[in-house]
């Protein structure tokens, strides 16, 4: 079996920017991170044996809800292969920020209107809806869920549900912090020739940010 060997060198950009229009704690965005990575790697099964990838990811937290975006661009060291780039982003709207009120039982602080859009090279354009929960669960930072369905553009097979749980942990280590988040994409159904599939990308990353005296990082 090859090994998989990966290089990551991860810049964060910006961290807990509050954009303020009226009273203090009333701004419109109340923070954002945004994350420049660099990842090579070797030894994968289905694409080129050699990748790299750049990656940007933002996201932030608004007074009307919440957004998410990333955009990676691969280059596929010695294959005939073209290089490639795919993005997403997710916007959600939160009942309970828009309604002024609190949305909560048993493990669900929230409830959202969820939304994204996929694009990138090729015929990948999906756009994707359903509802939203931000849950309580212990030892998470953060568990965000979205049930969507999927609607492909024209006429492409791929109309069914996807499942897609988003997380963070925090544990201290030393004068600093190791994080741990990520995101599950799960296709739970088939479409003729669009088959159920499973995208599972769990980061874990040492805050040096904070090591050296520039603030943790906030979710």
């Amino acid at each position: 079996m090859k090994k998989v060997v990966f290089v990551i060198i991860a810049v964060v950009l910006c961290n807990n920017i509050s954009v303020a229009v009226g009273d203090e704690g009333k701004g419109l965005i109340n923070w954002q991170d945004n994350l420049i990575s660099y990842m090579y790697g070797t030894g994968f099964k289905v694409d080129p044996d050699v990748q790299q990838t750049i990656s940007f990811e933002h996201v932030s937290d608004w007074s009307f809800g919440d957004l998410f975006f990333c955009v990676d661009i691969y280059k596929y060291n010695g294959s005939d292969i073209s290089d490639g780039l795919y993005g997403e982003v997710s916007p959600r709207i939160s009942l309970g920020k828009i309604t002024d009120s609190k949305i909560e039982f048993g493990i669900v602080k929230d409830v959202l209107f969820a939304f994204t859009y996929e694009f990138g090279k090729g015929d990948v354009g999906t756009f994707l809806a359903g509802p939203g929960f931000d849950l309580d669960l212990p030892g998470f930072d953060y568990f965000k869920l979205n049930i969507y369905k999927r609607f492909p553009d024209g006429s492409r097979d791929g109309d069914t549900i996807q499942i897609t749980p988003v997380w963070g942990m925090t544990f201290p280590c030393g004068e600093s912090d190791i994080i741990f988040d990520g995101y599950l994409d799960w296709v739970i159904d088939n479409d003729d020739s669009y088959h159920s599939n499973f995208l599972f990308t769990p980061q874990l990353k040492y805050d040096l940010g904070k090591l050296m005296g520039y603030g943790a990082r906030r979710f």
